[in-house]
């Protein structure tokens, strides 16, 4: 193995906290990552790695040597770019992660394009609800909406969206349309339990905020268009949530005379790594497509 996949493999071992992690994004077998560490050690004439009860930690000689790896290693694929040139496209592999029916409906339809501006690269597309670990994940960017908890996060936004409060026809049909917030009391609301049951609104000023109740909450954005689809209540929901139906008509906005704050998308880098070249470019590809969709369905919704 030479320098540089010594020092990337040491780079993830160090970036995930263990051997058979670093194995597992790498693709290959935890012995030849083990391998490759003691080799450096050997080469090197110094101990790099010490094991605790927390896992794979750097000695000070290691963190030294990640830190100058980890940097040699971006510039080193900077320089590749550049010396190819900007048409010479994208290659190795790329980990995005992205919530599951955002990414659905909105980023992997757009990977066919991307994939045939860059023949050389190959994307792994990480799918979860939940903030997860971008480092301990091997994750090159992460797309996350709302705001973000981690204020150290290396991030921008690349778009913004509306919310709605939005039902099915035919179970607006059944319960009545709410005419303002105070009405919301009497209906069945679909909860969304990663976010807080009592939902905002403003009006020329005025603002308020009412607790909605419901029989059903879910834990996942799937589960909660499944429920609004299957006519079992309203739910308040980002308009990317619900954008082919509100385009059909599959489901409907109401209350619209009232402003709901809006939702923000954000590409999230890990903190600490620098942002490689077809991380930044992906993000830029997706915020492109985001504007486009948006022009595309203004009016129609």
């Amino acid at each position: 193995m030479d320098r540089y996949q010594a020092m990337a493999t040491f780079v993830r071992v160090v970036e995930t906290g263990s051997f058979s992690a670093a194995a597992r994004q790498l693709n290959v077998g935890q012995p030849a990552v083990s391998k490759t560490i003691a080799q450096l050690e050997s080469r090197l004439q110094v101990s790099l790695l010490v094991r605790s009860t927390h896992g794979l930690s750097p000695t000070e000689a290691g963190q030294r040597f990640f830190e100058r790896a980890r940097a040699a290693i971006a510039e080193a694929d900077e320089a590749d770019i550049a010396a190819r040139g900007s048409g010479a496209g994208l290659s190795g592999r790329l980990r995005v992660s992205a919530a599951t029916t955002f990414a659905r409906l909105h980023v992997v339809p757009l990977l066919p394009r991307f994939l045939a501006d860059h023949p050389g690269l190959e994307i792994d597309v990480v799918l979860d609800d939940r903030v997860i670990d971008l480092v301990a994940e091997g994750i090159d960017l992460s797309l996350r909406m709302g705001d973000l908890p981690d204020s150290s996060a290396v991030a921008r936004r690349i778009s913004t969206g509306g919310r709605s409060v939005v039902a099915t026809p035919a179970y607006l049909e059944r319960a009545g349309e709410p005419r303002n917030p105070a009405d919301l009391a009497g209906h069945e609301a679909v909860i969304y339990s990663q976010l807080p049951s009592a939902w905002s609104f403003s009006q020329a000023g005025t603002e308020v905020s009412v607790a909605v109740h419901g029989r059903v909450r879910v834990s996942a954005a799937e589960g909660l268009r499944a429920a609004v689809l299957a006519d079992m209540g309203l739910t308040i929901a980002s308009d990317w949530m619900f954008s082919p139906e509100l385009v059909s008509g599959g489901v409907r906005r109401v209350l619209t005379a009232w402003t709901l704050p809006p939702i923000d998308l954000w590409a999230v880098f890990p903190t600490g790594r620098m942002a490689s070249a077809k991380a930044r470019a992906f993000a830029t590809f997706v915020e492109a497509g985001m504007a486009d969709g948006a022009a595309g369905h203004s009016g129609q919704a």
